[in-house]
């Protein structure tokens, strides 16, 4: 398991859902669906798509689907490019890829995620925690 860094898992709440989305596509044909899961956090509208940040409270959830990412290398580097992430992209990053507990029922698991990286003023805040555009 060193070669995932602590975790095969991948946590997605926004366009990587779509399989109309290129990328959306590439991850579900090429990670396996584990399931729907939930993070604790505040989940914004940017436009074109949504962005999460965590918090600590259990008042506010960002919900989405766990993959397990059989292929990390490969596949985590075609997704941070995608999500702007690494030292290669412009910095400061738009999005960073971190471990956190995603929940499932009752259980926790720890699963990767790409958060959002920038300002959040003037972004609205979807309430719901689920991105459906």
């Amino acid at each position: 398991m060193d070669n995932y860094m602590n975790s095969p898992y991948l946590f997605v709440y926004g366009t990587l859902l779509k399989q109309q989305n290129e990328f959306g596509n590439y991850l579900q044909k090429k990670c396996e669906l584990v399931g729907v899961g939930k993070l604790k956090g505040l989940l914004f509208d940017l436009g074109q798509y949504p962005g999460a940040i965590e918090t600590v409270d259990d008042d506010h959830w960002v919900f989405g689907k766990i993959f397990k990412l059989e292929d990390f290398e490969n596949v985590i580097k075609i997704l941070d490019d995608y999500e702007g992430f690494g030292y290669d992209q412009p910095q400061p990053n738009l999005f960073i890829r971190k471990l956190v507990q995603v929940y499932q029922h009752d259980k926790a698991l720890l699963c990767w995620v790409y958060l959002y990286n920038l300002r959040l003023k003037g972004y609205e805040r979807i309430e719901s925690g689920i991105y459906c555009k």
